[in-house]
């Protein structure tokens, strides 16, 4: 019975000093923890005016992402975001996934804003025949270069790659198409692992759900921490920038 007893006391010994370990374990380090803290932008004085660009295929995702984060802006500063969208012509644009959109303003609409901001979400062929599309990519190149900030979801950054905006700017894409983008494009600095990469005035995503992310990103870039986060809570987000795999070139 002693024995029993002693062997049963090593026993819980012995577990309990392995669920010790295991809780005291520490992790291992992250590399792609970015330690660079948020830049210091000033903040707006005037309404920023965000342009969407839409095309047949757009993802549902990439488009609606950062369009709900921007649009929801307003309800928490003075100096929000005007959202809107810009397609090649007036006519409806169809999403990859089959919703039916009509859009704001054409390319050469003559009351087309001044954007702040141009948005490229991915499309279908952003990788293949978006990319010999003349008039996409000019007024990609166009506006881009007019804008403050640039940003790419997944696979638009393939078209902002075209256009001549990533050069000299470190960027990522969506994550089974990195190869596909570095083969394109070997002049570029490429990042994978990371949900989104900001440099200079261009932000590049993965794209997906990560597109909140840069989304957010961008918000608290331009209107604090105390901004982003309440936008997020309306969506229902947990948002801690210091948890994302993010990387800021400076």
């Amino acid at each position: 019975m002693k024995t029993l007893l002693g062997r049963t006391y090593i026993l819980l010994v012995l577990i309990l000093l392995g669920s010790c370990q295991i809780e005291t374990k520490t992790d291992e380090p992250n590399p792609h923890k970015n330690t660079v803290a948020v830049p210091d932008y000033p903040s707006p004085t005037t309404t920023l005016n965000i342009g969407f660009l839409i095309i047949d295929g757009v993802y549902n995702s990439e488009l609606m992402a950062p369009f709900d984060i921007f649009h929801h802006s307003v309800f928490h500063h003075e100096f929000g975001m005007k959202v809107f969208t810009v397609a090649p012509k007036m006519d409806v644009v169809t999403t990859f996934e089959g919703i039916r959109i009509l859009p704001d303003f054409s390319f050469d609409s003559p009351a087309l804003p001044d954007i702040d901001v141009l948005v490229v979400a991915s499309a279908e062929h952003n990788v293949d025949k978006d990319l010999e599309n003349e008039a996409l990519i000019s007024f990609v190149k166009i506006q881009g270069s007019r804008a403050k900030f640039v940003m790419s979801l997944c696979d638009g950054a393939f078209v902002l790659a075209r256009s001549g905006l990533v050069v000299g700017k470190a960027s990522t894409t969506f994550p089974g198409d990195i190869d596909a983008y570095r083969k394109m494009f070997p002049e570029l600095t490429v990042h994978e692992g990371y949900s989104f990469v900001h440099h200079d005035n261009l932000i590049t995503s993965a794209g997906g759900a990560k597109s909140y992310d840069a989304a957010l990103y961008l918000c608290e870039l331009l209107y604090g921490k105390k901004v982003a986060r309440g936008i997020a809570a309306g969506l229902v987000i947990d948002w801690d920038l210091s948890l994302v795999d993010h990387l800021i070139v400076q």
